[in-house]
Order: structure tokens, then sequence, then C-alpha cells
């Protein structure tokens, strides 16, 4: 990745920015790059906030998190994906083959339980058309309720979104978050 486009703000944070931290961030947690990227524009930091998908939703913690990182990757948001894998993997309790499988070129090919490799290909079929075939919207219904399934398109257009972002903005990658493998 080149140089920075936008270099991440540094505290002291004007006042909304600060106060959009404090509302979001568990105490004591530094902001990432990522938000200290966004902060440029308080708007587009509290809306990313607003509508992160990150709380309990109808899927579970693993699910979320295997869609995540599966949209990151074939975004190439090495960032995104590098900071997912280090704050969420071990809660989600994902393994490093499970992991890896989000990077895979073939989710049939993980060793995923069938139905979270449906998840991978849900994430593939909206990255490449823009919508989910017939066929796996079928096999995604007999593991999932309408509710999952929306909110499996929601993360995935957010997480493009994010990566757009991350990718664009050249966001400096953070230390602590493992890299793509080569």
């Amino acid at each position: 990745m080149s140089t920075t486009r936008i270099v991440a703000l540094e505290a002291p944070y004007e006042d909304a920015v600060a106060e959009t931290f404090k509302r979001f961030l568990p105490p004591g947690m530094e902001p990432l790059k990522l938000f200290r990227t966004q902060a440029h524009n308080a708007r587009v930091l509290q809306r990313t906030f607003a509508g992160n998908l990150l709380d309990q939703g109808s899927i579970d913690l693993r699910a979320r998190e295997l869609i995540i990182l599966r949209t990151c990757a074939r975004c190439g948001s090495e960032y995104e994906w590098g900071v997912h894998v280090a704050l969420f993997a071990e809660r989600a309790a994902l393994s490093a083959a499970d992991v890896a499988a989000t990077l895979g070129s073939d989710p049939d090919q993980s060793a995923l339980p069938a139905h979270e490799g449906l998840l991978l290909k849900a994430v593939d079929e909206l990255h490449d058309t823009s919508t989910i075939s017939d066929g796996l919207w079928d096999e995604l219904a007999r593991h999932y309720s309408s509710a999952q399934i929306l909110e499996i398109i929601a993360l995935t257009g957010n997480y493009h979104a994010i990566s757009f972002m991350t990718n664009a903005a050249r966001v400096e990658l953070e230390t602590f978050a493992p890299r793509f493998s080569r």
C-alpha cells in the first residue's frame, strides 16, 4: 500500500469528534486509525458508528465475523480484515483455519461447516454480482431465517463501504493487527 492519503487525527479532538469517541468506544480504548481518519468528517464518523452492526443481531458473533472477514478479504481491505481478526476472532471462536478460509478462493474447499461455507458464498455472490442467486438463496433459507439473510446482506454491504474507506484513504495498518498471508 502506498502513502496514506488522509492522515489520522491526533488528540485533542474537536468536541463533536471527542463526544462520538466517548459515546461509542469502550472506556480507555484509543480510537483506531480508521476512526481517526473518518474524524476529518464528524458526520461520516457518527454515521459509521450508528450503522456499524456490531451489536447483538439476528446472527451470532461467529457468523458475523466470518461475513465481515470474507467481505474485507474480497475487497482487499487488509486493514479492516486484520483489525477484525485481532479484536474478534478469539471471541468468535474462529480458529486459524477458519480465518484462513476467509482468504481462500473456494469456500467449498474450506474446513468450515456447510452452513458457514454458505455465508462465504453469499458474500462472494454479493461481491461479484450484487445479488444472491435463487439456488444459493434457497440453500441459505434452509439454515437462516429471513431476518438473518437480511443481516447477511446488510453486513456485506456495510463492510464494502468500510473497505472502500480503508482502501481509498489508504488508512495506515494497525500495528497490532495481522496481515493477509502472502
